[in-house]
């Protein structure tokens, strides 16, 4: 059999990109600044092919010593491809500071957190950013509440969404980590 150079570049060219797509799910065309960052980051090219915990934060609220299980659950998986990101946002009941810059301080003097802190964003309704919209179609859940998780796996599929009272150490939510990371 013989092969046409043409015909085989042709071919590889055109399913990089369907491989690209399928390869960063919802993660495609998402862009977002780090928190009180200015430039935005691609979460397609920052965090393809790893597992993925996206969940939406506030400072004031119940929910917030989470951070605290969130950074431990990041500071602990991050080397087997496991990233949590955060999302502030004062959808609920306002319970975000407006300040960017005051939020990456209370996270960091507070709770001590270095996993990945985008911008503040709408998580609900018809203000929620794309992004978000897309995390709710794939589940049939919306955020609820403040730190409501949705779990992506490494071709950044939304395999899973748990609501705020799931904390970062459940059971379940960690089994279904490990699963996605192909740990026991």
């Amino acid at each position: 059999m013989r092969f046409k150079p043409a015909a085989l570049l042709l071919s590889l060219s055109l399913a990089s990109p369907l491989t690209a797509l399928a390869a960063c799910g919802v993660l495609e065309g998402e862009s977002f600044r780090p928190l009180a960052g200015k430039e935005p980051v691609s979460l397609c090219e920052r965090y393809e092919g790893q597992v993925l915990l996206v969940v939406n934060t506030a400072s004031k609220c119940g929910f917030t010593p989470q951070y605290e299980g969130l950074e431990a659950l990041h500071q602990e998986l991050s080397g087997r491809g496991f990233a949590v990101l955060g999302f502030p946002s004062g959808d609920f009941m306002d319970q975000e500071f407006d300040d960017e810059a005051q939020i990456a301080e209370f996270c960091t003097n507070t709770y001590a957190v270095k996993f990945p802190m985008f911008e503040k964003v709408s998580v609900k309704g018809e203000q929620a950013v794309p992004f978000y919209r897309e995390l709710t179609e794939a589940t049939g859940q919306a955020p609820g509440w403040n730190f409501h998780k949705y779990l992506l796996n490494r071709e950044g599929e939304v395999v899973a969404s748990f609501g705020s009272r799931t904390r970062p150490d459940d059971p379940a939510l960690r089994a279904e980590i490990e699963k996605l990371l192909g740990g026991s």
